[in-house]
């Protein structure tokens, strides 16, 4: 049985014909924010640690705590999308972006605290809304789609991170930096409310469609995102540090992270829509992982700090994490049958992706004090790798039975 099947989609009364050039260009304005409100922290953390007096365990604790209420909110979002509509829901997603970057304008700890939880909620059930307004307008174009949007996403977060400095210097502070993302998200929200108005109000009595924890596609693609996505999040925390303990200076350890970062771009573009052309999902996933687990093992036993080898490994990282966030969301958006279903099965496999994107850089640390090195934590990395692999092989080509 295919998951979510037997159940009702978000389909109601009032439905009116929404051009998909017009909902792609939403989903693209909305996408914009599902990472800048988070990014723009990073920087400016030492910054706010020294402001407000905290140590740097709760400055941390900050962003990990916004990145596991993205796992709630992916638990808790295709329930509001039946309960609401998916597109309705969608919008109300991102306006809680928008206001938690609000209230993070107030210079204080519980403000700073509080905005995060509400902008990675906000995130959090966007995710998994997105990917059912794909499976319902878009689905013939659902890789190339997703790839798109996951590019708007990187281009967002790529943004914030280089001008929250120079954004604070100039506003005044570093809480004027972080709130300055309330604008673009309620201006996507304000983009989007006309295609949400013309979708249909969801009926009330349908049954909606759980969380699919007992069936097997679901659950293989809950492995491949908690793969994916501790891949992605402990190279994003620990990049720089590891190369900062190889003797590089910090400038030269972040402009390491942007080759990280841009590399990822033209991966989550193209790697769908490739395998999307023949339905190639396995090779496409694979070959990209590789890339990744080469680029782990290669700075892991191969950091060479004078030579070139750095720039080459960051890059093919930025490709294994680039791609294989977009992919596992295309084999969900090929493999189920309609908008309630690929809602479903992908709260489920982002939830379990954003609880080991929270815990799984928190161990890595724990792992570099108690053994004073890097190695062991890297080791978690090939291990998330190692999950993933297994996914992609059990996933294959073949339709989800």
């Amino acid at each position: 049985m295919t998951p979510g099947s037997g159940t009702a989609s978000s389909s109601g009364v009032g439905t009116q014909v929404v051009r998909p050039g017009v909902v792609l260009l939403g989903l693209l304005a909305l996408a914009i924010n599902l990472r800048a409100a988070l990014a723009g922290y990073p920087p400016l953390l030492e910054t706010v640690r020294d402001d407000l007096g905290t140590s740097s365990g709760v400055a941390g604790f900050v962003q990990a705590a916004a990145v596991l209420m993205m796992a709630a909110g992916s638990f808790a979002g295709s329930a509001l999308g039946a309960r609401f509509g998916r597109e309705r829901a969608l919008g109300g997603a991102v306006g809680l972006v928008a206001l938690g970057s609000a209230v993070r304008g107030i210079p204080a700890l519980a403000s700073l605290i509080g905005g995060s939880l509400l902008a990675g909620l906000g995130i959090g059930l966007a995710g998994v809304l997105i990917a059912g307004v794909v499976k319902e307008h878009l689905a013939e174009r659902a890789g190339a789609v997703t790839g798109a949007y996951v590019v708007s996403m990187m281009v967002g977060a790529t943004v914030a991170s280089a001008v929250a400095v120079p954004l604070a210097t100039a506003l005044g502070g570093w809480s004027f930096s972080l709130a300055v993302w309330a604008v673009p998200a309620a201006l996507a929200v304000a983009v989007w409310v006309p295609v949400a108005r013309r979708t249909a109000v969801p009926d009330r009595a349908a049954a909606r469609a759980p969380l699919p924890w007992r069936h097997g596609f679901a659950r293989l693609t809950a492995c491949y995102q908690a793969g994916t996505s501790l891949l992605f999040y402990g190279w994003l925390t620990w990049l720089s540090p590891y190369y900062e303990g190889q003797g590089w200076s910090p400038q030269r350890a972040g402009l390491l992270l942007a080759v990280w970062s841009v590399a990822q771009i033209p991966a989550a573009l193209l790697a769908p829509a490739l395998a999307e052309r023949r339905r190639r999902w396995r090779f496409w996933a694979g070959l990209t992982l590789a890339c990744g687990v080469v680029g782990t093992v290669g700075a892991m036993l191969l950091p060479m700090p004078s030579g070139p080898a750095p720039w080459v490994w960051a890059a093919l990282l930025g490709i294994g994490v680039g791609a294989g966030f977009p992919l596992g969301l295309t084999v969900i958006a090929w493999r189920t049958p309609d908008g309630a279903a690929s809602a479903a099965t992908s709260g489920l496999a982002l939830g379990v992706g954003y609880v080991s994107a929270g815990l799984g850089p928190l161990l890595m640390g724990v792992l570099i004090d108690l053994t004073k090195g890097f190695p062991a934590a890297i080791a978690v990395l090939l291990a998330a790798a190692a999950l993933q692999a297994w996914a992609i092989w059990r996933i294959g080509d073949r339709p989800a039975a």
